[in-house]
């Protein structure tokens, strides 16, 4: 069984003080997310081993902060990652080591939300609803696959998990 979690970067500032979009920095409301989506993350299982992150400042920030949550997972920053489109980060998936069992992906939309769409096959539908509308920021999308390499990972294959959002984490606790 192989476990793949897509996670979109947290929440940014409009504009970087360089003007560079791969500059930009999480806002306020991002920690927070951040901190929401991995405190969720921890009471997954299994938990990630590798984390595979786009090097942009935004995804170095928001895994900064879900990082801890998560000890026991290494982390890669990798630029290849960076507003990679579905089929590239599809690719560097299926090219991971057999000996992890259960990745994290890190990056940016459209790719990531399109990659995710494309992954889940077997989802009830609500949730293949909800995740065909948006991929949101520090939004996370959970799949299993009853493979046993990553290059065996294929489209419309995965089950879908769980996907959750900053937003329904707020809404099910008390946080305000």
């Amino acid at each position: 069984m192989r476990h793949l979690i897509l996670l979109r970067h947290a929440k940014t500032e409009r504009q970087s003080d360089s003007g560079e979009d791969h500059d930009r920095r999480i806002d306020p409301r991002g920690r927070e997310d951040s901190a929401l989506i991995g405190a969720w993350l921890a009471a997954q299982h299994p938990q990630p081993e590798l984390a595979l992150i786009s090097d942009a400042m935004r995804t170095h920030e928001t895994w900064e902060i879900v990082g801890p949550y998560l000890p026991g997972c290494r982390a890669e920053f990798l630029d290849t990652l960076y507003l990679a489109s579905a089929m590239k980060i599809f690719k560097t998936i299926r090219a991971v080591p057999d000996s992890v069992v259960s990745l994290l992906v890190l990056g940016h939309n459209p790719g990531l939300h399109e990659l995710a769409w494309n992954l889940a096959g077997e989802a009830n539908a609500a949730e293949r609803a909800a995740l065909a509308e948006n991929l949101p920021t520090c939004g996370a999308v959970v799949l299993e696959y009853p493979v046993s390499t990553w290059s065996k990972v294929s489209l419309q294959k995965g089950r879908l998990r769980a996907f959750v959002t900053p937003k329904q984490l707020k809404a099910s606790s008390d946080v305000p």
